[in-house]
């Protein structure tokens, strides 16, 4: 029997799944949606937006390690997840480290200081009032989706995480609203980058499927502890280089060297494509050190300044290779 036109279009939109989950239920899927349908009307009809919407879901979580799914996305998945993991923790205690000690200055250095921390929420009007307060307060939440995660409650994660990624969108936004306003676009798009890429890494691999997020060692407070005193003391120790990209590439330098020296120490135990979902991360974090200390290329701010950003740079990129020359090992290991 020919197939109707909705047969047809149904079996299109679940040509999005992966070739293994169609072989074993394609045919069951169909047979599913049509049932409760009337044959004559079948040619006049279209999937529903819903439907598609579950088919697509479906499609990224059976290609995340789902039960039943070939080696080949066991691997991504684990990836993946390390990826979202890491890039949470690092982007949730550089909230926390900045935004402390951006508070400790405003109450420890003065009133005229003190008066500069307040005036950015009280002296631009309500709505960049509004929006200040969001760009100080919501980056917090990545802490919020850190542990959140680490403790099973992926809704929560999920919400969170996506949450703290919305004050990158305002520098792409302002243009629209103030046409005053000239906001970096390549820094906004690193940031915008790595923060939206980790939220949707979160939600794609965190499925209700997922094994418990773990971390490679440690306990989640500890790590976390350890990331924000690291992340602290070199804005402490280093005040004339440190800008907005410093807490978290230190904290990516910390963790990737540390990540190394656990892999080497314990051969065969880290998780499957990790090294790759590292240097993914380090890249992301590297376009976001190289956007800003483009910044300030050509404007007068001390030596010390420049040589610092550019030496972060430069131990970013060294350690992104080596992650990324580690991770094609690895793939090559296991072919």
């Amino acid at each position: 029997m020919t197939p109707s036109l909705l047969e047809t279009r149904y079996r299109t939109v679940l040509r999005l799944l992966p070739a293994y989950y169609r072989r074993e239920r394609e045919e069951e899927m169909v047979e599913t949606y049509l049932c409760d349908i009337d044959r004559d009307t079948q040619d006049q009809s279209r999937p529903a937006l819903g439907e598609v919407a579950s088919i697509a879901a479906l499609a990224v979580r059976s290609r995340m390690g789902a039960a039943g799914s070939p080696r080949s996305y066991e691997v991504l998945g684990s990836a993946v997840r390390l990826f979202a993991l890491s890039a949470v923790l690092v982007q949730a205690a550089a909230a926390v480290v900045d935004d402390a000690l951006d508070l400790t200055s405003s109450t420890t250095r003065g009133p005229t200081q003190r008066h500069w921390f307040l005036a950015q929420f009280t002296d631009q009007g309500l709505l960049h009032g509004a929006v200040a307060a969001a760009q100080w307060t919501l980056p917090l939440l990545w802490a919020v989706a850190y542990f959140a995660l680490l403790h099973d409650r992926h809704r929560l994660a999920r919400t969170a995480a996506l949450l703290a990624a919305l004050p990158t969108l305002w520098p792409l936004a302002v243009p629209l609203m103030d046409e005053t306003a000239r906001p970096d676009p390549a820094f906004a798009t690193a940031s915008g980058l790595l923060a939206w890429l980790s939220a949707l890494a979160l939600c794609a691999a965190y499925h209700r499927d997922a094994p418990p997020a773990r971390l490679p060692a440690g306990s989640p407070g500890l790590v976390f502890l350890a990331c924000c005193v690291v992340m602290g003391a070199c804005n402490v120790l280093v005040t004339t280089v440190t800008d907005l990209a410093w807490s978290p590439a230190t904290g990516f330098l910390a963790g990737g060297l540390a990540w190394l020296l656990l892999r080497t120490r314990r051969p065969g135990s880290g998780t499957p494509g990790g090294a790759l979902a590292l240097a993914a991360l380090g890249l992301l974090i590297l376009g976001v050190r190289a956007a800003s200390l483009a910044l300030w290329i050509g404007v007068p701010v001390p030596a010390e300044f420049l040589r610092g950003g550019l030496v972060q740079t430069g131990a970013l990129a060294l350690l992104t290779a080596a992650l990324a020359i580690v991770g094609g090992r690895d793939l090559a290991a296991r072919r």
